[in-house]
């Protein structure tokens, strides 16, 4: 399989494992699960079709992560990013003393006024290093890597969870518990 149609298949995946199942007439159920023969059928019914060898590919070297199967090998879910209502089944974890969450510099007024907030999504995506926050925050422009007091907010109550791919999920996070790093 080459880059380009990985790429390809890797955002179709995401838009039907995250946000639109329906497009290709498949249902998740409650854990954002679903079979592999039938997602492989109903896409290839819908014109987008791809084997399970092209499947196991994405999912193997996609650098993010995004996909995982399940135990068996037998169903597949997005690992987050869910606009559609899914239960992950995550546990409780505590969070190191910082978190990071990369953005544009455009979102930044807003963020620092209202803090973060899952938007179209479940979830506040934040990571365990600066460096990821920086790729993340490029898909949308200019970057801006901010500092959230994860130990703060454990403390206050928030819940965390991290997901198989190591994002840090979190309903929200209130605008003073975010800094943006000198420099």
């Amino acid at each position: 399989m080459d880059d380009k149609r990985a790429v390809r298949v890797s955002r179709f995946l995401s838009l039907v494992l995250r946000h639109r199942p329906e497009s290709v007439g498949v249902a998740l159920d409650e854990g954002g699960w679903v079979d592999v023969d039938v997602l492989i059928a109903a896409c290839a019914a819908r014109g987008r079709g791809f084997s399970r060898a092209e499947l196991d590919h994405v999912v193997a070297t996609n650098s993010k992560k995004r996909f995982a199967y399940s135990e068996d090998g037998r169903r597949i879910r997005a690992s987050q990013g869910h606009s559609v209502a899914v239960e992950l089944g995550l546990p409780a974890t505590a969070p190191p003393a910082v978190l990071y969450h990369g953005t544009a510099a455009a979102a930044l007024p807003r963020i620092l006024r209202e803090g973060l907030l899952p938007m179209a999504r479940q979830d506040v995506h934040l990571s365990a290093d600066a460096a990821t926050a920086v790729r993340v925050g490029s898909r949308h422009g200019r970057p801006v890597v901010l500092e959230v007091d994860a130990a703060g907010l454990a403390a206050a109550g928030h819940g965390f969870r991290v997901s198989a791919n190591g994002v840090w999920l979190t309903d929200a996070v209130p605008a003073d518990r975010i800094r943006r790093p000198p420099g």
